[in-house]
């Protein structure tokens, strides 16, 4: 899969929500009513990350939930993580 351009990862985090460059990944935090929703919320990103055989950084401080999604076999940022990106959003409005 090819890395995506600088142009083409500013283009696509003007439609992510809350999403920002860090590094060579892009990075959100989350933020639950508690404890058992922000783990509720990695478990419910399980079966599409294993699906599509690719797997955010995780981080789980009590409620709080940051995701980081980076390509690392190609060494940056690919649409796999614009989708990944996208589908914790998902998951993430399911679960407020």
């Amino acid at each position: 899969m090819a890395l995506l351009s600088k142009t083409e990862i500013d283009e696509q985090l003007k439609t992510l929500d809350g999403w920002a460059l860090d590094g060579d990944a892009i990075r959100r935090q989350y933020t639950f009513k508690g404890f058992p929703e922000a783990v509720a919320f990695v478990n419910s990103l399980v079966p599409e990350a294993e699906r599509a055989d690719h797997h955010p950084d995780i981080t789980i401080n009590y409620r709080r939930v940051t995701l980081s999604w980076s390509t690392h076999d190609e060494g940056g940022l690919t649409a796999k993580d614009i989708a990944g990106a996208k589908m914790a959003d998902r998951h993430a409005r399911e679960q407020t």
